[in-house]
């Protein structure tokens, strides 16, 4: 991911309609959500979240897929893999080991419980 997209897709991230709306649709994966539906939850007009929804597309961190009158949102997983990693890329100077923290925050549903 080069500077410029990941500049998009954290402003596009750095407003609270979009970024409830992106979270919504990775929470619905792999399924998505129709663009009225997530109108409906964010509690904001259509015309308002498809405005949202455009700069989402736009920046690499949703996508749309038609199926028959609807547009269905989802969440774009690779485009947002890769703003992680661009973040992440050089994260503790290489030490795999000063990562590994960061990482098991992210994975707490997967861990587990020695008995």
């Amino acid at each position: 991911m080069d500077t410029n997209l990941a500049i998009a897709a954290l402003s596009a991230l750095a407003q609270p309609t979009r970024l409830e709306t992106f979270r919504l649709l990775v929470k619905a994966e792999p399924d998505g959500v129709a663009a009225g539906e997530l109108a409906r939850l964010v509690d904001v007009p259509q015309n308002t979240m498809s405005a949202h929804l455009g700069i989402l597309q736009r920046a690499g961190i949703v996508k749309s897929d038609r199926q028959s009158r609807s547009i269905i949102y989802r969440a774009e997983l690779d485009g947002f893999r890769a703003l992680t990693l661009f973040l992440l890329k050089d994260c503790c100077n290489g030490n795999a080991a000063l990562c590994a923290p960061l990482i098991a925050d992210l994975t707490p549903c997967c861990s587990v419980e020695k008995a």
